[in-house]
Parts: structure tokens; sequence; C-alpha cells
């Protein structure tokens, strides 16, 4: 990880910049890995003896490993067993599946090298644990971004606001000033909740409407001048 403090100028200035950095989601934001986690949590619920069902995986996208690991032992009765231990015997499924890397989202590799080109700071931040991110993002590749947030670094995970909070605080920089970027309920809650700017961008799962929450079908065609209009306008 690398912490890094921004010394963008302040809105207001002409021609200066207001976007003080862009904060990445990973999993169905950056990369095509939901249907991973799926796939890895159902082989794990049918070890355990029980069904799991496209509205169980809809319920848990965006969520953290423990949580993910409490309700498959609310779902399979499997109370010998810790909510650690399911996260870990869930994201051993889920790295034998990135094996063969992840395919990334439409437009978000353009994107990411187009604003690191620019200059802009871009932070990636994560429900996934350190321990799998290298691996999840190499298509990407984790040194396009000046700092990593992981889901078990923070006090609390998305929803909460924390992990966004904690990013824009690292790097120095107020969390209106920056833009998120969102594929779930939980992530557009927290990145919200934090004050940041929120890009919804919806894949697997439908997200309500909220004020302030831009949305996008994907980031084909999101460019540095928009995300800047964004921060402009609020």
């Amino acid at each position: 990880m690398s912490t890094v403090s921004s010394e963008l100028p302040e809105a207001g200035v002409e021609g200066e910049r207001r976007l003080q950095a862009v904060l990445f989601d990973m999993d169905g934001t950056l990369i095509e890995s939901e249907h991973l986690w799926g796939e890895a949590e159902a082989e794990l619920v049918a070890e355990l003896g029980g069904v799991w069902t496209a509205e169980d995986h809809r319920v848990n996208v965006g969520n953290a490993a423990e949580p993910v690991g409490r309700y498959i032992i609310e779902l399979t009765g499997a109370d010998h067993l810790t909510p650690r231990q399911v996260a870990d015997m869930l994201y051993a499924r889920f790295l034998a599946k990135l094996e063969g890397g992840a395919e990334v989202r439409p437009g978000a590799g353009e994107l990411v090298s187009s604003l690191s080109r620019a200059g802009v700071p871009l932070v990636l931040v994560t429900s996934t644990e350190r321990a799998l991110v290298e691996t999840a993002i190499s298509g990407i590749g984790l040194d396009a971004f000046v700092d990593s947030v992981a889901g078990d670094e923070v006090d609390a995970n998305k929803p909460h606001p924390d992990p966004y909070l904690r990013a824009a605080r690292r790097l120095g920089v107020a969390p209106e000033r920056c833009v998120a970027v969102e594929d779930s309920v939980v992530g557009v809650a927290s990145a919200a909740d934090a004050g940041c700017v929120t890009v919804a961008v919806p894949n697997h799962v439908e997200i309500p409407p909220r004020a302030g929450v831009v949305f996008r079908d994907s980031l084909v065609g999101v460019d540095l001048d928009w995300l800047e209009s964004l921060v402009a306008d609020r």
C-alpha cells in the first residue's frame, strides 16, 4: 500500500481542478468478478448441505466475507464453523477461480488509464480482503492506484462510510471533492454517506435512486471532464 498527500488546488480558481481523487470499488465495478463469487458461494453452500439461490447472491453483493460467512452459516445450519472459517473457505474457492483472470468491465481499463495519465489520484476501495486484491485486479494492475483500502483494513466495512472516509483521509483530501464509483447498494450507501460524489453503475443488482447519486449504464465514455463537472456542479 502507498499513502500520498494531495496538493491539488482549491476549487474556484480558473483552470484549476476541483476533482481531488477518484475512488473505485473493485468487484463488479472494475472487474467482472461477481459471477465468480456466486459460483464460489454456491459450491461452498452445497458442500455444507444447502442450496444457494440467485436471491441469496443478490442480497450479499458488495458485502465483506465475514458477513457473507454468517449468512451462509444461518442458511445451512453449519454452526460448527465460525464466520471467519467460512470466509476463508469462500476465499480459497474464489482465489482458485481467479487463476484464469477476471475480465475487466467495459470502459474500466480505459478510464483508469486516462485518469492516471492525467495525474488524478486513484484509490481502490474494496470489501475484498488484502490477500486477494492484487490477484483480483491484475487485469488493470494495482500500480495504477496511489493507494488501496481493503476490507480487512477498516473498522467497519461497506455499507458503513468508513472505507471511503479512510481513503479520503489517507490522501488528505475532502470526500466531497472525490468521485466514488460503485456497482452495489451497500457500496453506494458507503460512498454517498461518506460525502463523496457517487457514480452508480449497476451490474448484477438494481440500485434504488438516491439524491446526489448519478447513474450510468457503464463506464464507457466516462472521462475526466465529466467527472470534474460532477464535483463542480456540487
